[in-house]
Order: structure tokens, then C-alpha cells, then sequence
């Protein structure tokens, strides 16, 4: 049986959202996200509430590119253009 340890509410605080990718980047370079777990510790994930849907169309070449870059980065290629896609809507108001 595990143990589990009750957290008192907004004692957890989230990461602030990026700016860039390059600003995320330097993050993830110099912090880990198990620093803080230990053994027999629950994790718990917050998947993101996403409202719409928008479906983009890429040829062959420009999707392959894509999905590199994406493997590279070690995320998905939908993952991937949503962040370049927010990342300029945020930089041109």
C-alpha cells in the first residue's frame, strides 16, 4: 500500500509559462522534474484544456521536417506547432 501524502491547496506552485522556446530550452537544461520525487511519491498530471480544434494541411516535405525537428526536441510535431504557432501570435499582438 502506498503512502500518500495530502498537499495543502496552492502550496504547489506551477511553472509561469515560457516566453520562448529558448527561454523553456535553458529551463529544462538546468531542472529536472524529478528532482523533487522521491520513492513512493503519486504524481499527478494536468492535461491542458484544449477548446477548438484546427486542422492544418503541410506537404510531404514540410511535414517530415516537422516531425524531426519535433523528435529532436523530444516532443510530438502537433505539440511542436502549436508552440510556434503561440509563440507568434503572443509576439505580434
Amino acid at each position: 500500500m502506498s503512502n500518500i501524502k495530502t498537499v495543502k491547496k496552492n502550496t504547489i506552485k506551477p511553472i509561469k509559462p515560457f516566453k520562448t522556446l529558448e527561454e523553456e530550452a535553458n529551463f529544462w537544461d538546468t531542472h529536472s522534474a524529478v528532482d523533487e520525487i522521491n520513492k513512493g511519491t503519486v504524481v499527478g498530471f494536468q492535461q491542458a484544456k484544449k477548446e477548438q480544434v484546427l486542422t492544418i494541411r503541410f506537404d510531404k516535405d514540410n511535414l517530415q521536417k516537422l516531425r524531426e525537428k519535433a523528435t529532436r526536441m523530444g516532443i510530438g510535431p502537433t505539440t511542436l506547432a502549436r508552440m510556434w504557432l503561440m509563440e507568434k501570435l503572443q509576439s505580434n499582438p
